[in-house]
């Protein structure tokens, strides 16, 4: 079953990219690949009358992708100052790229030398284009360091540190290991409480780290940076590995920020609501046939929006539909009464999860 959903997925993923690990694998290239080095040079780097030099990162970064493809950003310096950094036209999608992009400030008016030291994080919630911003920033100013002043070393130094050691990432990969780890050795209803608020704290509000159709669909057509991405790396294993050994709901159960965040809303009352075993019964098939019917949705390439309404992003509230943050607060209040009822009645997300684990 697992074997199945990978393919179904793999499927959906060319169907909307047209690419699979970054691989193109639908149409044909019409450009051909034999550049010559002038011609490439041209295009990246241009110097305008007032001696401004503006580097292009189309052709240095076209295998550099945000969510739904390549992000060049257009650099200016000036005597060895960078004046402007700015994104060209890409297929991003524009709330979440908006949010992305407020990073380009972070480089103005610096020198070469201070650009090549800045630390920049990347956007929560907006971790694929912001990552993509930073890594054509960085290469960028690694050509115009290169080409203008003929400084090897302090291009190299752009090049370097694609691993994200900022205080966010290193504590919300401390928070996810926790959530895999602990409750293997320790059980104790007090610490479930912590972690759950951890998860939704930490990997919800702030980091914006969470598993969702749009993150596995992102995964499979541009493949995967494993120190960018290195906290949802450690859900999918929660997610997918750790059924094989008979751990499964896992990641549902110990991970996921949302049903860590309707767990904690369920305590705010002790009385809960009785389903009938006929509510239940229709429920669970409404849950799948929800299900099925968005898969063959994408596995036809119709209507991938509807992962934009996965509840999942209420938690970047500042990006985030008015229409996904209503539908969210919904279900944290029927949380009060009945355990969980997004994950156990609609959740997209946990159908795959429980169909790759044979319980659907």
């Amino acid at each position: 079953m697992l074997i199945t959903c990978v393919a179904v997925m793999v499927v959906a993923a060319i169907q909307k990219d047209g690419k699979l690990l970054g691989k193109k694998v639908c149409g044909s290239e019409t450009e051909s690949t034999a550049v010559s080095s002038d011609t490439v040079a041209a295009d990246v780097m241009t110097t305008l009358d007032d001696g401004t030099v503006v580097v292009n990162t189309t052709e240095l970064c076209k295998d550099v992708d945000g969510y739904a493809g390549p992000v060049p950003m257009q650099i200016k310096i000036k005597e060895g100052k960078v004046t402007d950094v700015e994104a060209l036209p890409n297929d991003e999608t524009p709330d979440f790229f908006d949010e992305a992009r407020v990073i380009v400030s972070k480089w103005k008016d610096k020198s070469l030398d201070e650009a090549a030291a800045l630390n920049v994080d990347v956007v929560t919630g907006a971790t694929f284009s912001s990552n993509a911003i930073i890594k054509n920033v960085r290469a960028g100013l690694a050509y115009a360091a290169e080409n203008i002043g003929g400084d090897d070393e302090l291009s190299a130094a752009f090049q370097g540190g694609n691993m994200d050691m900022s205080a966010k990432s290193i504590i919300g990969l401390i928070v996810v290991l926790m959530a895999a780890v602990i409750p293997f050795f320790f059980k104790n209803k007090t610490w479930r409480t912590i972690q759950m608020l951890l998860n939704v704290g930490i990997l919800g509000f702030w980091c914006g780290s969470f598993l969702n159709y749009t993150f596995f669909l992102h995964a499979l057509s541009n493949g995967l940076d494993l120190w960018a991405a290195i906290i949802t790396i450690v859900m999918l294993v929660t997610a997918f590995v750790y059924p094989l050994f008979g751990k499964k709901g896992w990641y549902c159960a110990n991970v996921c920020p949302f049903g860590s965040l309707q767990d904690l809303a369920g305590k705010a009352s002790k009385k809960k609501l009785r389903l009938s075993k006929g509510t239940l019964n229709f429920l669970n098939w409404f849950r799948r046939i929800l299900w099925v019917g968005l898969m063959l949705l994408m596995v036809a390439g119709l209507w991938f929006d509807w992962m934009n309404y996965e509840l999942f992003t209420a938690f970047i509230f500042n990006a985030a539909s008015w229409v996904v943050i209503a539908i969210a607060v919904v279900c944290l209040l029927l949380s009060i009464f009945i355990p969980r009822p997004y994950c156990r009645f609609v959740c997209p997300t946990g159908s795959l999860m429980k169909t790759a684990e044979g319980r659907f």
